[in-house]
């Protein structure tokens, strides 16, 4: 089992036609679309350097791959963790609330062994932090960019809490009208009832909004619903400069 099905390979003719100027509302993606959490050693890093604690730099390395190995950093990439058996049913419904999600995120770091038990809290909490998160160089732009065209914006995410923070912190919350999130509507992507919920947050028409987003499994469900689609790549920040304009384009 993976994490969210990206191994699966991408699902042919899962977008549907996207027609210029007839886009009325506009879905997001978070983790890995407008944001992406940091790199493992740097989540790793803050938490030590905030307890106090300190590795060998060997070990630190080895420390930081291994979570990263094991899917430990929520947000982070996922398509090559294979979720151990014990945690394979809690980790399929983690997004469904913030208990669930927290003791997934948790249960999958305590397969590498940290000096401290306290850390493997310290690093969830980490996560929740606006400075564990940087947004895509072109996301500003694009959100702005919507907002002066009058095209309404909502996130839609499997997450087990409240990523407002992270948008106020950055200075894109004046941009988004609703968040969706499934913590909070007991729903995940790919389940089309998410979606509805968002364009019935913005007032569109399932047919006249296009979803955004990096997974081609679960933010594809948008699909069933009418919505068109328009898939990124989840990469570091530094990689991926200018992926979402299409969408500035695409609305005209």
């Amino acid at each position: 089992m993976t994490i969210n099905g990206d191994t699966e390979g991408d699902i042919n003719g899962i977008s549907n036609g996207i027609n210029k100027g007839v886009i009325k509302g506009l879905l997001f993606d978070f983790s890995g679309t407008l944001f992406r959490i940091e790199s493992t050693e740097s989540w790793l890093r803050a938490v030590l350097d905030e307890a106090g604690l300190a590795l060998p730099d060997s070990e630190f390395t080895a420390t930081a791959a291994a979570l990263h190995t094991v899917g430990a950093l929520p947000g982070g990439p996922t398509a090559h963790v294979e979720v151990p058996a014990h945690l394979a049913e809690l980790v399929a419904v983690r997004d469904m609330d913030a208990d669930r999600h927290r003791a997934a995120y948790t249960g999958l770091a305590r397969q590498v062994p940290l000096p401290d038990e306290r850390l493997y809290d310290a690093l969830y909490d980490r996560q929740l932090r606006p400075e564990a998160w940087l947004p895509y160089p072109d996301a500003a732009d694009v959100l702005s960019g919507l907002r002066e065209r009058g095209i309404p914006v909502a996130v839609v995410s499997n997450i087990g809490w409240d990523p407002r923070p992270v948008f106020v912190a950055h200075g894109l919350d004046a941009y988004v009208d609703a968040y969706v999130l499934s913590y909070r509507h007991g729903v995940q992507k790919p389940d089309p009832r998410l979606f509805a919920a968002a364009c019935e947050a913005l007032g569109v028409a399932p047919g006249d909004a296009l979803m955004v987003g990096d997974d081609r499994r679960a933010d594809g469900g948008a699909s069933a619903l009418g919505c068109a689609v328009h898939f990124v790549d989840h990469l570091p920040v530094d990689a991926r400069p200018d992926a979402l304009r299409p969408v500035l384009r695409l609305v005209g």
